[in-house]
């Protein structure tokens, strides 16, 4: 099992947090989850069963580990997540019309939108680190967030592997 990645992306004025973990060659999958102020707002989950026997198998799980990573980060970037991450900015606003010297405002006209089905594609178990036989510490003060620089989002993704161009 590789040790995974985790990293604070500031994005709008706000921090999402991705994370991404190997779970082993008794359960080979990678999984990476984006969240934003404790909430998942999406996850990938990728297995690797059908090359299990293959030479170098860490450096191949590592390399899929480090695509999928910056995937979601591309996708987060690219906006894909924005309707999702801020659902008040995405609200239309109330239609107001003025007829014969009176304002009259009409409610927002909603969409039908049919119920979504839960994602029940992924299956989470959430456990903390154990070291030395005891639970490692509940919270751990998240790093600070880095200021954005300019840049491509490629050089972004290379620095945060420690990879310059």
């Amino acid at each position: 099992m590789l040790l995974g990645y985790n990293h604070n992306i500031p994005y709008k004025g706000d921090v999402f947090h991705i994370q991404t973990e190997d779970s082993g060659v008794k359960n080979p999958h990678v999984i990476t989850l984006l969240y934003r102020d404790g909430v998942i707002l999406c996850s990938k989950k990728t297995s690797y069963a059908d090359i299990l026997k293959i030479e170098q198998l860490e450096a191949v799980v590592e390399d899929l580990m480090k695509e999928q990573h910056k995937d979601m980060l591309r996708r987060l970037k690219s906006g894909e997540f924005d309707a999702r991450a801020f659902p008040d900015k995405s609200k239309p606003e109330p239609v107001t019309e003025l007829k014969e010297e009176a304002v009259i405002s009409e409610p927002p006209v909603t969409p039908a939108v049919p119920p979504q089905e839960p994602d029940t594609s992924i299956d989470l178990l959430f456990q903390e680190p154990v070291t030395d036989g005891k639970a490692a510490p509940a919270q751990q003060k998240a790093p600070e967030p880095k200021k954005e620089q300019s840049g491509s989002l490629d050089d972004a993704i290379l620095n945060f592997f420690g990879a310059s161009k």
